[in-house]
């Protein structure tokens, strides 16, 4: 009797080691889960470094008569981050399609743990002059590298996991742990934030990098109990694993490559909303930390309830349609959102900030499996690692290029809004392109 790769077996079944009925069956919910928290843990370290970088860092490690100068210098520093992501995405893509998802996972967990908590043991330029910010950019630098493996591997993990007709639903469990993890940083800068300056600027700040130690043990206890996927361990099984992924991605895969790296220009609308947006309306708008600080997790809270019910559309009436819609409502965020802060008026800020989690979860809710749907078993992770990083990249600089597009007035934010928007209009226009998957089977996923 022969099982198909991804089916589950009757348990009293007898079958000998190294048929298709060894390979283990799904585990939909607890792939989604272990995905989940990872991503969580993942994200919140790399955002808590996006809110100091807007609100502390330009005074601890980039102090400078101008103030502006210094602000510059700090958003630049969450954008290198995003430099090191294609770097570590070709590495950790490689080894997830040689070893497996699980083993990337767990060793993309343990790095931004360690670096996120150094960040927070880090002496200041007044400590130890220059050396803080080059210490700061090095650490940066690690959780890129993590970052780049962390949504790719659990994308693959948990749609290779998932049961047909619910692979939209399950997958976007890593964008909620995303946008979770999102959420958790913020709750936890709030009190921070609203210490005195002093305070503050001294042990405060550091307080959110060290709790990231704690979460990233509870995180790492659940996904070292994850099985490997069914599909990856019969392409091992089978020898059907490719010896250099990035070759066979550049050599048969370059247009879902392109269409993937101009999609994920989508991610400029999250950094322009959070980081910059953090920026802009504490300096130039005179809004207080704490208003900002609660429209982000009005934002959060909305993506947390709208992304899985956008994924489950998605599952109904495909990919590209939920993606489109997400598209333009978040380009209509961009003007709602900075029209808002130039009044001033709190209670309007909030709403357009649930507008604008609401909207732009239709791209998080089937973003994951849209774009892991584009590539075989056989260079799934590397091929989402690679192409989403380089257009993440770019979304990592978006704050430091809004802010140089910047101009005078109540309405100086428009440069920087129309630049969000020609980005994500590129992605619009690159799902256009890609082929609906939602009726593909998996083991058919990625083939001419």
């Amino acid at each position: 009797m022969s099982v198909r790769a991804g089916s589950a077996v009757p348990p009293n079944s007898q079958q000998p080691v190294g048929t298709p009925a060894s390979v283990p069956a799904r585990q939909p919910r607890k792939a989604a889960f272990a995905s989940f928290l990872g991503s969580l843990v993942e994200y919140y370290d790399f955002f808590i470094y996006g809110s100091a970088a807007a609100l502390i860092f330009p005074t601890v490690f980039f102090p400078s008569e101008s103030p502006a100068t210094g602000t510059l210098a700090a958003l630049a520093t969450f954008g290198v981050g995003y430099i090191a992501r294609p770097i570590g995405a070709v590495a950790l893509g490689h080894y997830g399609d040689r070893i497996g998802r699980k083993r990337v996972l767990v060793f993309t967990l343990v790095l931004m743990g360690v670096s996120t908590f150094l960040i927070g043991c880090l002496p200041g330029f007044g400590s130890i002059g220059i050396a803080a910010p080059i210490l700061l950019v090095v650490l940066r630098l690690m959780q890129g590298a993590s970052a780049a493996g962390e949504q790719s591997g659990a994308n693959s993990l948990t749609l290779e996991h998932s049961p047909e007709g619910s692979r939209a639903f399950y997958t976007s469990f890593t964008m909620s742990g995303t946008q979770a993890g999102q959420l958790v940083a913020t709750l936890v800068f709030i009190p921070v934030a609203a210490l005195p300056e002093d305070m503050l600027m001294t042990w405060g700040w550091r307080i959110p990098f060290l709790v990231s130690g704690i979460l990233t043990i509870v995180a790492l206890f659940v996904r070292r109990t994850m099985e490997e996927t069914p599909v990856f361990r019969e392409a091992e099984r089978d020898n059907d694993l490719v010896e250099i992924p990035v070759v066979e991605l550049f050599k048969n895969c370059r247009l879902q490559m392109l269409r993937v790296i101009a999609c994920s220009l989508f991610a400029v609308s999250g950094t322009i909303m959070t980081v910059f947006a953090l920026a802009y309306g504490t300096g130039e708008a005179g809004l207080e930390r704490q208003t900002l600080l609660w429209a982000g997790v009005i934002a959060n809270i909305m993506q947390l309830f709208a992304i899985p019910l956008w994924a489950m559309l998605g599952d109904k009436i495909g990919r590209r349609p939920v993606y489109l819609a997400g598209i333009v409502g978040a380009i209509a965020a961009f003007f709602f959102y900075f029209e808002a802060m130039s009044t001033g008026s709190v209670p309007l800020i909030f709403a357009v900030s649930a507008f604008f989690g609401a909207a732009a979860s239709g791209v998080s809710g089937v973003g994951p499996t849209f774009f892991a749907e584009m590539f075989d078993t056989r260079v799934r992770f590397s091929g989402i690692a690679i192409s989403t990083q380089i257009g993440f990249a770019f979304a990592g600089f978006a704050p430091s290029i809004g802010y140089a597009l910047l101009g005078t007035g109540t309405h100086g934010w428009i440069p920087v809004a129309a630049f969000g928007s020609v980005c994500l209009l590129v992605a619009g226009l690159s799902a256009v392109t890609a082929p609906e998957t939602r009726s593909v089977a998996i083991t058919d996923l990625g083939k001419k």
